[in-house]
């Protein structure tokens, strides 16, 4: 897909683990892990800006379009 999840990458950047961010943005673990994976098919808007909320950062920052 190329379509990329950068989430990881910023989450180490700014030192928040999972279960951090978890409660920050009001998702469960298991939907934040199939984003961070990237094996999400589709993400709100309201949950793209909560994560960038907590995150302190631009949707750029976390999703990433790469042609193969």
């Amino acid at each position: 897909m190329p379509i990329v999840v950068n989430l990881d990458v910023m989450m180490a950047k700014r030192k928040m683990s999972l279960n951090e961010l978890s409660s920050k943005v009001d998702l469960t673990l298991s939907n934040l892990s199939i984003l961070k994976t990237g094996k999400a098919k589709a993400i709100r808007f309201s949950t793209l800006e909560a994560i960038c909320i907590a995150l302190d950062c631009q949707p750029g920052d976390i999703l990433e379009y790469r042609v193969k």
